[in-house]
């Protein structure tokens, strides 16, 4: 069969090193020519970002941080950022962080220069999202991508095993939406593939030893092409669910993302005979399915939304919004009454194969 696609790579500057951090921010800062440096820290974050930038002469620091970013918080940001001359952003810290970084430089058009802590993979794309009256919105610009990104992985030691899990999860939530995304093509699929093969390496090697270089080394390299992939494949069926489940309950990012995700994949699956089978290639496993559950069982990762606050109540308005943002090109049909049975599915972490149909998976 013969191919036919069309591919955008995206361009970024990306150095990647344990320790190397503050002499890579310094060289990008010179490289760049900034001369009024905006650093965007949450509060648990100030003191990694200081390190980082110690050796850069900062203008503004801002801390006001909040998960999913509000409208509110990004217009404050904004603001500061305009007031004081800013000519260059710098984000340390996760995907929050990174998303109030990309919501000034989407109004502003000032470069930024992101440094995560966690494996989000918001640092390479060219995605932003802001939340207004409960409603989350998500949109496409280049304005937002950052030029470069730093990852050190010595960043990531202070982040809690529990929450390097849900993290690393969201990144895989990336891998397996892109190869079914509306843009999805074989070479993002690629990037996916090795980005699964090597965040299911590493997130093991994490909780065994959270200390683990060669571990969280793993995980930043499979984020970083999760999200590369993502940003060519575009927002699949688990993403409309989670900025739903995020922008409108407000329930936690990473955690959200590392429970729904199991859920989608059998629900999709089924339909994506070739998605499937690069998946459990990449998980080294017979099923695509098998292989996330074997390593969520090993890394003992979130099960169900109730532990998050979300309720069946919550199931109807999720349903109406997301028919509402329906992804184009998913594999299988959604309806009502099938993206109900998969969140009331996920609201009770009942067994994800359920959602398969007549297709089973070894367990």
């Amino acid at each position: 069969m013969s191919l036919s696609f069309e591919h955008v790579t995206l361009g970024q500057r990306v150095l990647f090193g344990h320790g190397q951090a503050a002499d890579h921010l310094s060289a990008e800062v010179e490289r760049l020519g900034a001369g009024k440096v905006m650093v965007i820290a949450g509060e648990r974050e100030v003191e990694i970002a200081e390190q980082v930038a110690a050796r850069i002469d900062v203008a503004v620091w801002h801390s006001d941080v909040v998960m999913h970013v509000p409208v509110e918080v990004a217009e404050t940001a904004r603001r500061k950022a305009t007031d004081n001359g800013v000519d260059l952003l710098v984000c340390v810290g996760g995907g929050s962080t990174t998303g109030l970084a990309k919501a000034v430089a989407l109004t502003t058009g000032i470069p930024i220069i992101a440094v995560p802590t966690t494996y989000a993979g918001s640092e390479a794309t060219n995605v932003w999202g802001l939340t207004e009256a409960a409603r989350k919105t998500t949109g496409v610009d280049h304005k937002v991508l950052p030029a470069t990104v730093i990852y050190d992985s010595a960043l990531t030691l202070s982040l809690p095993v529990d929450m390097s899990v849900a993290s690393g999860l969201n990144g895989m939530a990336h891998c397996i939406d892109s190869l079914w995304g509306p843009k999805a093509d074989p070479i993002n699929a690629a990037l996916a593939a090795e980005g699964i093969r090597a965040l299911s390496a590493g997130l093991p090697k994490i909780v065994a030893d959270p200390q683990s270089i060669a571990g969280r080394d793993e995980a930043l390299y499979g984020a970083y092409l999760s999200a590369v992939a993502f940003a060519s494949a575009g927002s699949g069926l688990h993403h409309k669910i989670c900025h739903v489940l995020g922008g409108t309950f407000n329930l936690p990012h990473a955690q959200t993302h590392a429970t729904v995700l199991p859920y989608v994949l059998a629900f999709n699956a089924p339909h994506a005979p070739q998605a499937e089978a690069r998946a459990a290639a990449a998980f080294g496993t017979g099923t695509a399915l098998e292989g996330l559950q074997k390593l969520r069982e090993q890394v003992d990762a979130p099960q169900k939304l109730s532990d998050y606050g979300f309720t069946a109540e919550g199931i109807p308005e999720t349903v109406c919004i997301v028919l509402e943002k329906l992804p184009a090109n998913n594999p299988r049909e959604i309806t009502a009454d099938n993206l109900t049975a998969l969140l009331t599915a996920a609201l009770n972490g009942d067994d994800p194969a359920v959602l398969t149909g007549d297709v089973q998976y070894a367990q």
